[in-house]
């Protein structure tokens, strides 16, 4: 199988199975010199482990993160960076009738068709459990990226049940306080109920996350096949259960005039111009215009449900089945910092490509001092603290 990597210049290669062992990635293209320890990829692990509350899956891992290289004394060496998460709570008799049985909405049958077998054991390499090495690798982003660019994301939807309070009066330090990543603890408490009836029917239910980038300096990306929208939009739907990624106003632009749509611009004090609205999201033909970047994606239901479902075994032969074991009634909740992760790995990726072709990010292209062509340049390791 291959398609296991992402990225260019910041690549990340993710490894292993629900059920196996161990999962991990490997993370190549990290400067040297960067700050970074276990305990720094282990808060972000932390927010995406499973059982943290009645409304994810009980299955119980630690998540412990271990760096095998890449990392000496606390500082990046700017080899390949390691990381290991032991798999400790595998329950595979949980899926021994499903062996041979597709499960409606999850990717049996397209995995035994392509490959000849599959790991029926939890999903195997399709199960969300891989989502934790994306997370682990954005911890890592995170320090590429430095403090002044920040990344974070809050679940806006449940079902039909939107996130009714405006952006600008979200409390973002609700995010880490409630069990459902909701900048508003009213909405938080009324998905809470929703959840409960959800999950004792044995039932799934969709989501939506708006995931935000702010203090990304103008320039990252290319205009035409490398485009920034165009790497978020591929990284975010390669979520497991995505179907679906808009990019500032999304689909709703297309019921927007042209004099709605577009971001005006006023001159700024510094001579920049300052946008008087953020339709674009934050990227114009595909490259970043400074401002904050926003992406939102769908998560559909979670496919393991206990209600019976029509279906087909390996034979062909028509069939029910009933998903049993431990599974998330709402898998769009614990995708919000592997919504994160994801954003972070494409702008550290993008960060180091701009520098490797224009030099500093952000930085005049002519210098009046010392003339048309001298770009000035960046230290390899400054990218982040």
């Amino acid at each position: 199988m291959s398609h296991n990597s992402f990225g260019h210049l910041f690549r990340v290669t993710t490894f292993g199975e629900s059920h196996g062992p161990a999962i991990g990635c490997v993370v190549d293209g990290t400067p040297p010199g960067l700050s970074l320890t276990e305990a720094d990829l282990q808060r972000d692990l932390d927010r995406r482990r499973p059982g943290r509350s009645r409304h994810t899956t009980q299955r119980q891992e630690a998540d412990q993160a271990r760096i095998l290289s890449g990392v000496f004394e606390g500082r990046t060496t700017g080899t390949p960076i390691a990381v290991l998460i032991e798999n400790t709570d595998q329950r595979s008799k949980d899926y021994a009738e499903i062996a041979d049985t597709y499960r409606p909405g999850h990717a049996d049958y397209t995995y035994d068709r392509k490959y000849g077998l599959r790991d029926y054991r939890g999903g195997g390499r399709s199960s969300a459990r891989e989502t934790a090495t994306r997370v682990a690798a954005g911890a890592i982003a995170r320090r590429v990226l430095g403090a002044g660019i920040t990344v974070r994301a809050a679940l806006v939807q449940i079902g039909d049940d939107a996130l009714d309070r405006p952006r600008d009066a979200w409390d973002w330090a609700q995010v880490d306080a409630n069990p459902f990543f909701c900048p508003d603890a009213a909405t938080a408490e009324r998905w809470a109920a929703r959840m409960d009836r959800v999950r004792k029917a044995g039932s799934s239910i969709g989501a939506v996350v708006r995931v935000e980038a702010g203090g990304v300096p103008v320039g990252l990306g290319a205009p035409l096949y490398g485009k920034l929208d165009q790497d978020i939009a591929s990284a975010l739907m390669s979520i497991n259960a995505v179907k679906g990624v808009e990019i500032g106003e999304g689909f709703a632009a297309a019921a927007l005039s042209g004099e709605d749509n577009a971001d005006e611009m006023v001159p700024g004090p510094d001579g920049r111009p300052v946008f008087l609205s953020n339709h674009a999201g934050g990227i114009l033909g595909g490259i970043s215009t400074g401002q904050t970047i926003v992406a939102r994606f769908a998560v559909k239901p979670t496919s393991s449900i206990r209600t019976p479902r029509r279906t087909v075994d390996r034979r062909g032969a028509a069939t029910e089945i009933v998903t049993k074991g431990r599974h998330d009634p709402c898998v769009g909740i614990r995708a919000v910092p592997v919504g994160e992760a994801m954003m972070a790995c494409v702008l550290a990726d993008h960060l180091l490509r701009h520098r490797a072709q224009c030099g500093a990010v952000d930085a005049p292209r002519t210098d009046p001092q010392s003339g048309p062509g001298d770009v000035p340049g960046s230290g390899c390791a400054g990218t982040g603290a």
